[in-house]
């Protein structure tokens, strides 16, 4: 029976990063499921979830130590959680504006004291077009609670986005 794991690797950006993982897991009769990865700056990072008979598994574990050697360092957990039962709605949120310290922080923090669950979280800085300034984007895919005043957030995210000079697009009716 196969089990469930769940990888995160970092390492100096260089070719052949994701596919000496991959080769070690497909070596050991293991299945890619999912994978986020990308380059920062100078590092390569992500995180993955593969299954593995679990008579491999000791077996992946050598093989990944074997490429920690190169510079990958790599942090292996068992996957033993049952999927979760979502509910509530999910829905995006989207943000833009001068970019400046806090904005992160201020953003999560409201959506911690609503009781929301950030899914997924990408932002970057880059160049605006006009201007040259620096343009902050950020995108979140959130899981509101069945139980979030979602007007409340909204207004609450609205003063912060005011307070920040940033627009925010977030729709609690919009999503599943």
């Amino acid at each position: 029976m196969p089990i469930p794991l769940v990888m995160t690797i970092i390492s100096p950006d260089r070719t052949g990063l994701v596919e000496s993982v991959a080769r070690a897991v497909a070596d050991h009769g293991g299945n890619w499921l999912e994978s986020r990865m990308c380059r920062l700056g100078g590092e390569f990072a992500g995180i993955l979830r593969v299954e593995i008979p679990a008579e491999k598994k000791s077996a992946l574990l050598t093989a990944l130590q074997n490429l920690q050697a190169n510079g990958l360092q790599i942090l292996v957990r068992d996957d033993a959680s049952a999927p979760a039962k979502i509910s509530g709605r999910q829905t995006t949120l989207e943000i833009v504006g001068s970019d400046r310290p806090g904005i992160v922080r201020e953003i999560s923090a409201a959506l911690a004291r609503a009781g929301v669950n950030v899914e997924e979280f990408s932002s970057e800085v880059t160049s605006a077009p006009m201007s040259g300034e620096n343009l902050f984007k950020a995108v979140a895919r959130l899981q509101l609670p069945p139980r979030c005043d979602h007007a409340a957030l909204q207004k609450d995210l609205e003063k912060i986005a005011a307070d920040l000079l940033v627009d925010v697009v977030f729709d609690p009716a919009a999503g599943k």
